[in-house]
């Protein structure tokens, strides 16, 4: 018997399982110094490890990805004490050093220890507003969006008004014509390396249609389908030395108001029997059933066991718990919706997946929805929720818009408050560009090199080879014109 075949597999698979342990001994090790603050020590355990020739390229992409993400909380934490507090006397009135010392003391600021120097979070003067809503009284440049609230309002109103009359809940469309211009820095890429960019497009929904593609700053090497969960156009250009490389398309797409009149006595439970449904009452990266979780979960939920009352009751408990905070980049973060619960703060998208999980834990389904809020005065790139209630179908959630109402909207009486919180329960505004459908997609074609952002995709995705352009050597810019509105059926 010939046992050279048999003793050749046995030392295939101990050389496969030796790798998978280097691999899975550097990321245990390295994430006990990153919790340590040794960052420079996490980075050797990483780099030692992807010297190892006996891994794949998915093992050693995984050790570049968390090498990657060791510079990236760097850079979500660049203000050392004292220039936070130079940037606190340009914001607050009458600052002094013994009230810093005590907001210091309070934790009032996000902040990670990085080899022995405790740096902040660089939006930590603006979290301090939104957390602390006392202190916009010695605003130093406060913004007035009394306009915009107001105009928000009478959106929510005009948008039921027409469902009602209409007796449908995709109402008042507007077309769009957009202008998307990613450009990426003179020192991005090599002279003469192709640089790859995906840039988020508008995907088809009952509210959302009419995409054109009119014009791009060179050919288009791809567009994904119209239903696709992460829709993209994909362009390509070469670097040049010492200038910047711009990838532009410029589109129209209409969208319509929706509000759904949601009555909860006609909802059924979600039955299991449909797979495409069932996907969505998974747990999911980002979408974790832990033990806190079911604790919160149980604790809103009471007896309650009808779908739309229950996803009401965590809409509203999230509305009336949670505070709104610019947040830390997804990517360095292990649990989104986790880190949401137990800071009882994040910004939409992290509001959106504590949001999800908890639908999704009562067995109601709920997705992603992504893209951008293009209403004028409150423009930005933004995540809200969809779930499923029979005999509804999918509708939109946007637990951001509930906290906006609840904590924020100050120049609205507490009634119009109410009515901005109701209404985006079930209900959205014209003015979102959606190109998500899912949460933690795969661009199609997928990148050679880890994502900027692995969870969401709003600002576009550049590469050149294998190697990732991160957020902070490139600028995103989204131009919209609202255009005379269609005549539709």
């Amino acid at each position: 018997m010939n046992l050279a075949p048999v003793f050749a597999g046995l030392c295939a698979v101990l050389f496969v399982n030796t790798a998978l342990a280097t691999v899975q001994s550097a990321l245990a090790r390295s994430g006990q110094l990153e919790d340590q603050g040794r960052f420079l020590e996490a980075a050797e355990v990483l780099k030692g490890a992807a010297e190892d020739k006996a891994l794949t390229a998915d093992e050693r992409q995984q050790l570049r990805f968390e090498l990657d993400r060791l510079d990236r909380i760097r850079q979500d934490f660049p203000l050392a004490e004292t220039a936070l507090l130079a940037e606190l006397k340009k914001a607050v009135k009458d600052l002094t050093p013994a009230e810093f010392e005590r907001w210091l003391r309070e934790g009032r600021f996000d902040s990670r220890v990085i080899d022995g120097q405790r740096r902040f979070m660089a939006s930590s003067v603006s979290n301090l507003f939104w957390r602390h809503p006392e202190l916009n009284g010695r605003r130093i440049d406060p913004k007035d969006d009394s306009a915009y609230q107001r105009a928000l309002w009478a959106a929510c109103v005009a948008i039921q008004r027409a469902a009602r009359k209409e007796g449908t809940p995709y109402v008042l469309p507007k077309r769009f014509a957009v202008t998307l211009t990613v450009t990426a820095d003179p020192d991005a890429a090599p002279d003469g390396r192709l640089i790859r960019a995906w840039l988020p497009a508008p995907r088809r929904y009952p509210f959302q249609d009419g995409f054109e593609l009119l014009a791009s700053s060179a050919p288009v090497r791809e567009l994904a389908p119209e239903d696709s969960p992460i829709r993209s156009v994909l362009l390509e250009q070469p670097a040049q030395t010492g200038r910047a490389t711009e990838f532009r398309i410029e589109y129209r797409y209409t969208t319509r108001g929706v509000w759904f009149d949601v009555q909860p006595d006609t909802v059924k439970a979600f039955d299991g029997q449909d797979g495409a449904l069932t996907a969505f009452t998974r747990e999911a990266p980002h979408v974790v059933f832990t033990p806190e979780m079911k604790a919160l979960s149980k604790q809103i939920a009471g007896e309650e066991k009808n779908p739309a009352r229950l996803a009401k009751d965590f809409y509203n408990w999230i509305a009336d718990h949670i505070q709104y905070s610019y947040a830390i980049e997804y990517s360095t973060i292990r649990n989104i919706s986790d880190y949401c619960r137990s800071h009882g703060y994040g910004d939409c998208g992290q509001e959106a997946l504590l949001f999800m999980t908890l639908c999704r834990l009562n067995g109601i389904p709920s997705r992603w929805q992504s893209g951008w809020n293009t209403f004028p005065g409150g423009q930005n790139i933004h995540d809200w929720t969809e779930i499923y209630l029979a005999p509804y179908g999918w509708l939109p959630v946007d637990p951001w818009a509930g906290i906006y109402a609840t904590r924020y909207a100050t120049a609205l009486t507490p009634d119009q408050r109410r009515q901005v919180r109701d209404f985006y329960f079930g209900g959205l505004d014209q003015y979102r560009m959606a190109a998500n459908s899912d949460h933690c997609q795969t661009l199609a074609p997928p990148k050679q090199s880890p994502r900027s952002d692995n969870v969401d995709f709003q600002r576009g995705e550049l590469e050149w080879g294998a190697h990732n352009i991160y957020f902070d050597h490139y600028s995103y810019r989204l131009d919209l014109k609202e255009l005379d509105t269609p005549s539709l059926p």
